[in-house]
């Protein structure tokens, strides 16, 4: 076997190709001539490797200084968030890395670097590289994000590797005095473990956001026949949910007649009310106009309060004792 088919799909550096025999002179050809690329200063891959952000982790690997640890959106990628943008699935992005305190940040290319204060118990290693653990990641997210992407980013952590209210807010005195805490401490007691996609974590915001009463996540009804059906953000006892559809999972025709199904039974017959939001609905304009409805719904579905507070009778009460003296 030649060195191009052991390193097929494989980074290798300057280093290791001169240990497989490669001279400086052949690695220059093989540029030229478009049988490998570089990746990184010293670190190659053979041409035909689709770039990834799995092939760019290991090309990092290669090269990572001893006090290097990958972080933030790639920290996230290893453990099983995905919380890139939609136009970086197809031009990927920097390769997230920060050195621990004392250390020098990374410059190399494909690379995003930093330094950042991180705690032995904060690292821990993920295909062979260090990685920042996922609450420690998700926390760092949730401060540099906007608001509603790092309500996703706290609800997606939580549901995938349990992470409770409790973890996230001992975290909190970690990060005082620290740019986004203030928004970190304000989302934690927003997020939930229950939430399928970020729309649905979007949602949840928004409504807060609103002014309204947060609606619960997930919400399962069961039905008098026995069935049973799930309502991503649901008001029970009100008998109100607001649905989000997006394209991925909401336009095939096998899944708008399952929607409309379970949807005309909870409003035909259980008497639902339920709000479909779809991506147009996220503007501002759009906005206003069915958070409106939902007040409406909401006030309309809500016990009358009365004109004046009503206390229960009890022994002390003057009618209580007279009615207690007339029995006799």
């Amino acid at each position: 076997m030649d060195f191009l088919e052991w390193a097929a799909g494989r980074p290798f550096t300057t280093a290791t190709a001169r240990e497989h025999g490669v001279t400086r002179g052949q690695l220059r050809t093989w540029l030229a001539d478009g049988v490998v690329r570089r990746m990184l200063i010293g670190v190659y891959v053979d041409a035909t490797a689709p770039d990834t952000i799995e092939l760019r982790v290991a090309a990092v690997s290669c090269v990572m200084a001893p006090h290097a640890v990958l972080c933030d959106r790639t920290a996230a990628w290893l453990h099983g968030v995905d919380v890139f943008e939609l136009a970086e699935h197809d031009v990927l992005p920097a390769i997230d890395v920060v050195s621990e305190a004392g250390g020098n940040a990374s410059t190399r290319s494909h690379v995003f670097g930093g330094e950042r204060d991180l705690l032995p118990s904060e690292i821990m290693t993920v295909r062979g590289v260090r990685v920042t653990t996922p609450i420690r990641t998700a926390c760092d997210l949730a401060c540099l994000k906007g608001r509603w992407r790092a309500i996703a980013v706290l609800d997606a952590f939580r549901r995938a590797h349990g992470i409770t209210m409790l973890d996230l807010t001992l975290m909190l005195p970690r990060y005082r005095r620290r740019r986004g805490c203030r928004q970190l401490r304000e989302l934690i007691p927003l997020s939930t473990d229950e939430a399928d996609s970020p729309p649905e974590s979007w949602i949840r915001l928004i409504i807060h956001d609103a002014g309204l009463p947060v609606p619960a996540a997930q919400v399962w009804v069961r039905l008098p026949d026995g069935r049973r059906f799930k309502i991503e953000n649901a008001y029970a006892a009100l008998r109100i949910g607001v649905e989000y559809d997006g394209e991925e999972n909401h336009t095939s025709d096998d899944d708008v007649e399952h929607d409309d199904d379970r949807r005309g039974h909870l409003v035909d017959v259980e008497d639902w009310i339920i709000l479909v939001i779809t991506k147009r609905d996220l503007g501002p304009r759009e906005r206003e106009a069915w958070l409106a409805e939902l007040e409406e719904a909401i006030a309309r579905r809500c016990p009358e309060r009365p004109a004046k507070r009503v206390y229960a009778r009890g022994p002390d009460d003057p009618s209580y004792r007279w009615r207690r003296r007339r029995r006799r």
